[in-house]
This record gives C-alpha cells, sequence and structure tokens, in this order.
C-alpha cells in the first residue's frame, strides 16, 4: 500500500478493488425480478456493466421509489440461466465494515477504548506498542500488509500469494490468522504508527484476534451473536476455512497465466483464510442491505462511536472517498450528497455495498468474473462512478 492518493489507488484496485471490478463488469441485464417500478435507468447502467465484459451481476437498490433488483450475465460460463437475485457471493473487503463494527461494539461497551494500545492484549505478536485499536481499523498502523506491499517506488515486498498460477496452487491451503500476523510483524513498518495511511489487510486480523481476546470466544461465533442473529441475516457468515459455498450462487472463475498459456478456472470453491476477516465473509445483496442500512441508521452502535467511524483520513483518498473506521465517505457533489460504503472482492467475486448516512437508500451488488480477454477493470472506475451516480443522484 502507498501513502499517496496514486498508491492507495493501486492499493485497493489490487487487494479489493480489481477484483470487485472484475465482479462489477460482468454482464447485467435486465432485472429478474422487481419490487419497485421498472427502472430504464438502472437497466441502462448494469447493460454498460455487462458489455465491459464480466460473467454475471445481481444489483438491488432501495430508495424512495421501493426495492428494485435485477440480475444480468449468466450464472455459468456455457449456460444460459442468469444468476440469481439472491445467489450467495464471496463479499471480500466488505467484511472489514463487519469487523470494524463488532470491534466498536466492545469499544461502546468499555471492553477495550478507541485509542487503547493492543500489544498488551495480544503480546506474543510483538506489536507495536503505539499500535492502537483506531489505528488498526483507519489503516494508520504502519503494519505490513502480508498479502503484498505496494511501495511508493512502484516495487512490492511479497507476501502470502494471492494471485496467479501460485494462488492457483495453494487456493484450498489454510492459513491460520495467527501465521499471517507473524508473516506482517516480521517484516518493519512501513511508516511511524499513527503518521501515514496505507491500506492493509493485516490490520483487520489483528482485530479478529483482538475480538477473540476480549470476548473469549470465537470470531465467527461473536460476530454471529451480535449482528447476524439479531439482523437475521441468515445467508451471511463467516467462513473460516471452509472452501463451499451456499446455494443458490453464481459460479465465478479466475483467468491466469501458466507456462505462457492463459487458463480460465473455476474457483467458486476456495479457501478464503489466506484474508481471514480482513476479507473472507459470504453474503448475498439482501443480506448486506439490511446490515447496512442498520449500521447506517444507528442500529448497531451508538451515536458517537458513528461519528468517530464517519471520521476520515486525509491522506486515503481513493475511488471511493476517504476512509474512516472500516469504510469510505464519498461527496458525490451538489444534488447527491455523501455516501458511505465499502466494496470489495475475492478472487472472482466482487461486492458492493453502499449507503446514504440515515440508511435510506442503499446500493448492495455483486460481480463474477469470467474469461473475458481484456481486463474489464480498466473501464470500471467510470462505470462505478456512472451507475453510483444513477442511484444516489437521482430524485
Amino acid at each position: 500500500m502507498r501513502t499517496s492518493l496514486r498508491g492507495t489507488e493501486n492499493i485497493v484496485r489490487r487487494a479489493g478493488v480489481t477484483a470487485l471490478a472484475a465482479a462489477l463488469l460482468t454482464g447485467l441485464a435486465v432485472p429478474a425480478a422487481s419490487a419497485a417500478p421498472n427502472r430504464p435507468e438502472l437497466r441502462q447502467a448494469a447493460q454498460e456493466i455487462v458489455d465491459a465484459g464480466y460473467a454475471g451481476v445481481q444489483l438491488r437498490v432501495r430508495d424512495g421509489r421501493g426495492e428494485w433488483t435485477g440480475s444480468a450475465g449468466v450464472r455459468e460460463l456455457g449456460g444460459t440461466a442468469k444468476p440469481p437475485t439472491d445467489g450467495h457471493f464471496r463479499v471480500g473487503s466488505t467484511s472489514k465494515n463487519f469487523t470494524a463494527t463488532l470491534m466498536l461494539q466492545l469499544v461502546a461497551e468499555g471492553r477495550i477504548g478507541l485509542d487503547t494500545p493492543v500489544a498488551g492484549f495480544l503480546p506474543r505478536f510483538g506489536l507495536d506498542p503505539r499500535i492502537t485499536v483506531r489505528m488498526l481499523l483507519q489503516h494508520t498502523s504502519g503494519l505490513f500488509n502480508h498479502t503484498g506491499q505496494y511501495n511508493p517506488d512502484g516495487t512490492v515486498t511479497p507476501g502470502i500469494p494471492w494471485a496467479g498460477k501460485e494462488w492457483v496452487d495453494l487456493r484450498f491451503h489454510t492459513y491460520r490468522p495467527e501465521e499471517l500476523v507473524r508473516l506482517a510483524v516480521s517484516k518493519p513498518l512501513i511508516f511511524q504508527p499513527g503518521t501515514s495511511w496505507s491500506y492493509s489487510n493485516t490490520n483487520y486480523v489483528v482485530a479478529r484476534l483482538l475480538v477473540e481476546k476480549l470476548t473469549g470466544r470465537a470470531f465467527a461465533d461473536e460476530l454471529d451473536r451480535r449482528i447476524l442473529k439479531p439482523l437475521k441475516l441468515r445467508d451471511t457468515l463467516s467462513p473460516g476455512a471452509w472452501s463451499g459455498m451456499p446455494k443458490p450462487y453464481a459460479h465465478a472463475y479466475y483467468r491466469y497465466e501458466d507456462a505462457g498459456q492463459w487458463k480460465t478456472i473455476d474457483v467458486t470453491h476456495q479457501n478464503p483464510s489466506w484474508i481471514s476477516s480482513a476479507g473472507d465473509m459470504i453474503s448475498t445483496t439482501k443480506d448486506l442491505q439490511t446490515y447496512f442500512s442498520a449500521l447506517q441508521s444507528g442500529k448497531l452502535l451508538p451515536a458517537w462511536l458513528m461519528t468517530e467511524m464517519r471520521e476520515t483520513h486525509p491522506g486515503s483518498e481513493s475511488l471511493y472517498g476517504f476512509y474512516g473506521l472500516g469504510q469510505f465517505s464519498q461527496d458525490l457533489g451538489p444534488g447527491c450528497g455523501i455516501v458511505l460504503n465499502h466494496n470489495g472482492s475475492n478472487n472472482g467475486y466482487g461486492a458492493m455495498m453502499y449507503s446514504t448516512p440515515g440508511g435510506s437508500r442503499t446500493m448492495t451488488a455483486s460481480i463474477t468474473t469470467g474469461d473475458a480477454v481484456n481486463d474489464p477493470a480498466q473501464n470500471f472506475p467510470a462505470l462505478l462512478n456512472k451507475l453510483v451516480r444513477t442511484v444516489f443522484c437521482g430524485k
């Protein structure tokens, strides 16, 4: 990750946006179901995404006109069926928002302070004693990114494999969260804690371990107890090392080079433990909508922590706005206003999760990659901008 604007964009693109782009641009067509009036502007925006070269898309929008759902493209390469509008998918870095909310609930209960150093709670890792809860959630800790560090000079310091043939060969390998953190702390800090900003997946793996330390329960169990069950998010889970996918779902694909030849394989089933609580979750557009609306309307955190969550770091600008605690805040300008979001991707799948501050208008989506020869992610920023403005700048 880098602290410059260009670096931030590269990090987000590589650590979660490329897959999201890949997910977002795949074949969205005419909506399969609609609980709201016909929305030609959404169909048009969806079609443009389809034409960019992705395999399938699910889109769900809720606003003053009701709720609109649609899917397009194909559920599986070689088939004709469209993706299910209630399909499961890997949400990638959208998981970070859930992890941040869970962590902040513990702050609200007084289990730990937002500016409390975390090293004393996790002494076995040798974390820098200056790193606080806030720094983890806002990516200002300076911790090396265990999935690879993108440096300001354009070079990359490798971490665990998450792309290419190396990842394909290891896609069912299980990593323990402790293993990922130890890899990160074996590398020098990329800056002194609290002095800059750099998107690091490791921050949210440390947060996972901190949740487990403070509660005495497994992270997935605590997530289920505090967020998933109260909101009745029956189609959302933190799978750990499980490589399965609940039905229904659209298939996801990964294109990579092997011995000079390009290959495309089905990666619907993969072990997401390499990203852990920074990006391993599975959900649906409906569950993401329910969750993010509840969060932004104040149902999960007290007002003072919602204010903290929305306080962004000035060095964190990216395609999605500026980063706060586990989410981005994007000012779309006059007539549109502020939207909160955290998108993500996990090889083959991409996710979008957007809401207005009060939770009344939302957009959630899934995208699956296919076998397009040309990289559709190149057109992703413009297509995403148009889609977001279509949803949030309309009357």
